[in-house]
């Protein structure tokens, strides 16, 4: 492995066979556990619209917030190197997608709409930094639908 090469593995468990296991599709709960070891674990289920326990992250949810939380790590660092100093950040992320007839589907699109308040520093700088972060994004250069960002600025005073 080189120094440019990172490895992530994660534990899914299902916690959802209610004693029949799979024996009909409403016999079994889509729930699940996402765990890694000294990290706290996180429940799982599907979508409510597949049978998903409304309480727990999907995994629709935990790509937008993929999304969201990259998108957000490398404009802060942009921030950070260019002299905006940020004092609070807010994304309210949305994902759209659609199912085929067959039961498939597909993301069609993501949208980021964060919201930040910068102390110092030049507010059209920390709203063209959101372009940079976008083109750095490892989760939105990975995927193959649009990733948008409707971003907003406040100077705190």
């Amino acid at each position: 492995m080189s120094e440019h090469e990172h490895h992530y593995a994660v534990k899914v468990v299902w916690t959802g066979n209610r004693g029949q296991g799979t024996a009909n599709y409403r016999a079994y709960a889509r729930d699940h556990v996402i765990a890694q070891d000294g990290k706290p674990d996180i429940p799982g289920s599907a979508d409510p619209a597949f049978r998903g326990d409304p309480a727990r992250w999907n995994p629709e949810d935990l790509l937008v917030a993929s999304l969201s939380a990259c998108h957000k790590l490398w404009y802060l660092h942009f921030c950070a190197v260019s002299g905006v100093v940020v004092e609070a950040y807010e994304d309210h992320a949305e994902g759209v997608m659609v199912t085929d007839v067959d039961g498939g589907g597909r993301f069609t699109g993501v949208t980021l709409k964060p919201v930040v308040t910068i102390s110092a520093g030049d507010p059209e700088k920390a709203l063209s930094l959101h372009h940079d972060a976008h083109e750095k994004c490892f989760i939105a250069c990975s995927v193959n639908f649009p990733v948008g960002c409707e971003a907003r600025v406040i100077v705190q005073t």
